[in-house]
């Protein structure tokens, strides 16, 4: 019958754990996706968004909401340029529509959009994509055509 001595025994867990592999790293935080849109002029404004990528979620979009936060939006994201046109169906709070093409520029606004309303929403021109944000945003942060827009965070 053979003893293990207590020093021995604790040798040989020092040595096994050693061998262990280091755990892994912390998780990068999640970081909600960012729109910034940059003036010309040097302006620069940032809103946190929700995406809308398939045709449910684009169907769907703000409808139903009571609130809009400010400094937030949703981002339409298009597999093709279309001149987009929206409606205001079901939505319950004033919207702006920014309308970007796939360079990355503001093409067009549509401010204060107005709730409960079916009437189409459009710029006229090819867009890629269109951030919805709370009714007055594009005046207050001074959007307008020409603006380069940068996406941040979409995964």
């Amino acid at each position: 019958m053979s003893r293990c001595r207590p020093a021995a025994a604790l040798a040989l867990w020092a040595a096994l754990g050693a061998c262990r592999p280091a755990p892994p790293p912390p998780a990068a935080p999640d970081v909600p996706p960012r729109v910034t849109i940059d003036s010309p002029s040097g302006r620069s404004t940032t809103v946190t968004v929700e995406l809308a990528r398939t045709p449910d979620e684009q169907a769907r979009g703000l409808m139903f909401r009571e609130r809009l936060a400010p400094g937030t939006g949703m981002l339409f994201l298009f597999p093709a340029d279309a001149d987009h046109v929206f409606w205001m169906k079901n939505t319950l709070v004033a919207l702006d529509m920014i309308f970007v093409d796939a360079e990355g520029t503001v093409v067009g606004v549509v401010e204060r959009a107005e709730p409960l309303t079916t009437g189409p929403r459009q710029v006229g021109r090819p867009s890629r994509s269109v951030l919805e944000v709370p009714g007055g945003t594009a005046a207050e942060r001074g959007v307008r055509r020409g603006d380069r827009v940068r996406v941040e965070e979409i995964r």
